[in-house]
């Protein structure tokens, strides 16, 4: 699939250089709960703060991030690690509609991307750009465009505007020339936003 889509992105000059410049598919398979726990940590912080959290939960968990794992968890021990009070609610949450609902790549290979946002934004605290997260890394959604990711719009303007500031809808326009993979040309813009 990536040979097909980076002929299609290459005819964007900007993107054609960071392809040559990025591997952003050399992270390591995680689980579908994994994924949707990593965008639960990484809501409203920065990279490096996500980064130092994520590593002290998943050593609490011993690296078996799985509903299970997360419910049987204290919560102090949870709040050391550095999450919210919040957050510790937005896992649990998270294992238990696990536990309930089949929320795998086969569970969830018949519905739309709108359909699979409904679903999962009914867990409370993952809302739409946590969705739209699991849609892109975890169902691997060809056409993601995550425009409520700061990242993604910052990685936008700084390529593609010389760093001011563009609309949501000028952002659009630039990314129709990605259809219908934007959610791998999305995959560059981060793995450039973060190489910065």
């Amino acid at each position: 699939m990536h040979e097909e889509a980076h002929s299609v992105l290459r005819q964007d000059p900007v993107m054609a250089g960071l392809i040559d410049r990025h591997d952003p598919y050399s992270e390591r398979e995680w689980s579908e709960f994994e994924r949707l726990c990593v965008s639960i940590i990484n809501q409203q912080l920065s990279t490096a703060s996500a980064a130092a959290v994520k590593g002290r939960v998943f050593d609490l968990l011993n690296n078996e991030v799985n509903p299970e794992m997360v419910l049987a968890a204290e919560e102090p021990a949870l709040r050391e690690a550095g999450l919210s009070r919040m957050k510790v609610e937005y896992l649990r949450n998270a294992a238990n509609a696990f536990r309930e609902g089949d929320f795998t790549r086969e569970g969830l290979a018949a519905y739309s991307d709108d359909e699979v946002v409904d679903q999962l934004t009914e867990i409370k605290g993952v809302g739409d750009w946590t969705a739209r997260m699991f849609l892109l890394f975890v169902l691997e959604r060809e056409d993601i465009l995550p425009l409520g990711d700061l990242a993604v719009r910052r990685g936008i303007e700084q390529l593609y505007g010389e760093g001011a500031e563009m609309t949501r809808a000028e952002m659009r326009e630039v990314a129709e020339q990605w259809r219908p993979y934007r959610s791998v040309a999305t995959r560059y813009i981060w793995a450039e936003y973060e190489s910065e």
